[in-house]
């Protein structure tokens, strides 16, 4: 059976825990069998916080959606880690944003599930 890609579109880790789960694990391959293993292990937030996170580091930051994701994956603890994640722009970015980011990954990091 030929597979036809509709869309490509970034999501988070506990977007990926929260789909294979849906799909029940006695359904799943192998491979998908590791990645939902990953994905539990990895999973710094619920699907939904991190949903709610991804939308607010849109929208408040004006993040693209790639580094938006990157940044809920691996939830940076300070500027210093942040600023690894906005890096590969030419453009540099202000410390006041990355505060902003910051304050935004530490309220859903207290309201931890």
């Amino acid at each position: 059976m030929v597979r036809k890609v509709l869309k490509v579109q970034p999501i988070t880790v506990p977007q990926v825990k929260a789909l294979l789960k849906a799909i029940g694990e006695e359904n799943l391959d192998q491979f998908q069998r590791r990645t939902l293993d990953y994905a539990g292990k990895f999973s710094k937030l619920s699907a939904e916080s991190a949903e709610k996170l991804l939308e607010e580091l849109k929208e408040k930051a004006e993040l693209d959606e790639e580094a938006a994701v990157q940044i809920v994956n691996c939830m940076p603890g300070s500027i210093e880690e942040l600023r690894v994640f906005l890096a590969g722009g030419r453009r540099i970015v202000e410390t006041s944003k990355l505060e902003l980011i910051l304050s935004l990954l530490d309220k859903y990091r207290e309201s931890k599930d």
